[in-house]
């Protein structure tokens, strides 16, 4: 008995995990953004 509950939390968990690597798909930076130089603070001053 004990084992089936396992083996259902086990699907749980797996399928929770599969849904939300599915979800949290990394967005792809258009190629005509370019990154800004960086500026240093001390350059204010």
């Amino acid at each position: 008995m004990w084992i089936i509950l396992f083996v259902v939390a086990l699907l749980f968990v797996l399928g929770g995990a599969l849904l939300l690597l599915r979800s949290a798909k990394i967005p792809k930076i258009p190629d005509h953004i370019k990154s800004q130089p960086y500026q240093d603070e001390d350059d204010d001053w």
